[in-house]
Parts: structure tokens; C-alpha cells; sequence
């Protein structure tokens, strides 16, 4: 998918996310990269296989009193 010189990471890869955006969609919260994954703003991400990757941001502050 790539064409860029110096290609961006592959979606398998661990550093998927840092390949250069090719559409985004600020109101519902997604961003597709030119390696074919999508990213949404929950940290989740769809992977071009239909993989899905579940959110990673905290749950719960650490430290914080319940």
C-alpha cells in the first residue's frame, strides 16, 4: 500500500501507528493510515485483516481513591 519513500510500517508491525495518515475524521474519531489500519481516538484500532485491537488508554487513574 506504502509508496512513500522510506516506507511506513507495515499493519503487522509493532510501530503500525506511525505511518502517515491518508484520511481522518475529526467528529466520529478515526484516522486511516496509509499501511491500511484504521486508529480511532479510544486507542483501538481495526487492522486491514479485520483484526481488532481493543483500546490501551487507563481504565482508572493510578492512585486515585474509590
Amino acid at each position: 500500500m506504502c509508496q512513500h519513500q522510506t516506507p511506513c510500517p507495515t499493519a503487522d508491525a509493532p510501530d503500525r501507528e506511525a505511518a502517515r495518515t491518508v484520511a481522518r475524521d475529526d467528529v466520529l474519531g478515526w484516522t486511516l493510515l496509509c499501511n491500511g489500519v484504521l486508529t480511532f481516538d479510544d486507542t483501538g484500532e481495526l487492522l486491514p485483516d479485520g483484526q481488532i485491537i481493543p483500546p490501551r488508554r487507563p481504565t482508572a487513574l493510578a492512585g486515585a481513591a474509590t
